[in-house]
């Protein structure tokens, strides 16, 4: 009833006549703020680090997500989600979440618009850090020092996806992007991103398999990046434990040799203590590149420990303490957070953080 008075008051404010023939939608967030205290470590070539005490957003986020009944087990669906950054009004934007509108029925789900990926939505249920400043795509999803073209593990705006419904615990998802929206010429070249996943889950089991391929043509022609990951997942009242295998490959070198691409490993576990949970999480990242393109001491690892107290269903106290390790020629750094920026010294730096937050959902 509360969500419901919320959404009809924001509505109101907006066009209370625009709205009064459309109250098929339900209002939605998630408010989650964290005091950080990092340490950015000391570089390889001796800067030495700092420390800072901030306040940060991390994936705090409002939105609205409707469906009209067409008849015949066939639904329009909708969805505008935003992301607030609570602690910088100015980064905030509009929609620049999941937003799109789509068909739903018996087939599945076709949808149109920003959306997760296939390659993403396999694995990120295996993350217990997720979404805070410990989360595991500062190591996985093709994120490098230099990064990818193109994050695997991320959201895409111009998607066109197909999601099945659920046969016998299996889903299957498939989304094309369009990496190059503006006018071309004949002669330009386009870019554009295929992703693929697989989703099976059935008590206490949970498997994910994902693959994506970005066709970077008007990078340079002919060139590409691809990522291939397997997620596993065991879930019983007091435990879970998790664990992810990737790997990425690109031929963005000189002679098509393979330059970011590297394989990488995450390890999860999540107990039950009481009205809490005690969480712990390792990341591993190789050395990127292969070939005449691999850089030595490029890899790095992240450990990550935790406590989640749950005030209520809806309410959750944290805490938490992550430290990423990276070799002499790594560069990687926190995510996931509006205060992850400048969280690095330099390359070769091993950044820490103490994060102390709340979370509410609504």
């Amino acid at each position: 009833m509360q969500k419901k008075l919320i959404a009809l008051a924001v509505a109101a404010a907006f066009s209370a006549p625009a709205f009064a023939d459309n109250a098929n939608f339900t209002f939605y967030g998630t408010a989650d703020l964290s005091y950080d205290m990092v340490n950015t470590g000391t570089a390889a070539n001796g800067t030495k680090g700092t420390t800072k005490r901030v306040v940060s957003s991390n994936v705090s986020k409002f939105g609205f997500k409707g469906a009209e009944d067409l008849g015949g087990g066939l639904a329009a669906v909708w969805q505008i989600e935003q992301q607030i950054n609570i602690d910088d009004a100015a980064k905030n934007t509009f929609a620049s979440r999941n937003t799109f509108a789509g068909l739903k029925g018996d087939f599945g789900t076709v949808l149109l618009g920003i959306h997760d990926t296939p390659y993403k939505l396999t694995t990120r249920k295996l993350d217990v850090f997720g979404d805070s400043i410990a989360d595991n795509r500062a190591l996985l999803g093709g994120i490098t020092g230099t990064s990818a073209a193109a994050a695997f593990d991320g959201r895409q705006n111009n998607v066109l996806a197909y999601i099945s419904p659920a046969m016998s615990g299996l889903t299957a998802a498939i989304a094309a992007v369009n990496l190059t929206e503006g006018n071309k010429l004949d002669t330009d070249e386009s870019g554009s991103a295929l992703s693929l996943g697989l989703m099976y889950s059935a008590a206490p089991f949970y498997a994910g398999l994902g693959y994506e391929k970005h066709s970077l043509d008007h990078v340079a022609v002919g060139a590409s990046e691809k990522a291939t990951k397997v997620g596993f997942g065991f879930s019983q009242d007091m435990f879970s434990v998790g664990a992810v295998i990737e790997k990425t490959t690109d031929n963005l070198a000189a002679a098509q040799e393979n330059k970011y691409g590297h394989s990488a490993v995450y390890l999860s576990g999540k107990m039950k203590v009481g009205s809490g949970a005690v969480k712990l999480a390792y990341a591993k990242a190789g050395e990127i590149g292969s070939g005449a393109a691999k850089v030595a001491n490029s890899g790095a690892s992240m450990l990550s420990v935790g406590y989640d107290h749950k005030m209520s269903k809806q309410t959750t106290l944290y805490a938490l303490y992550s430290k990423l390790s990276n070799d002499d020629a790594a560069a990687y750094k926190f995510t996931q957070n509006s205060g992850a920026s400048s969280t690095l010294a330099g390359t070769g730096a091993s950044p820490s953080v103490v994060s102390l937050g709340m979370k509410h959902t609504f």
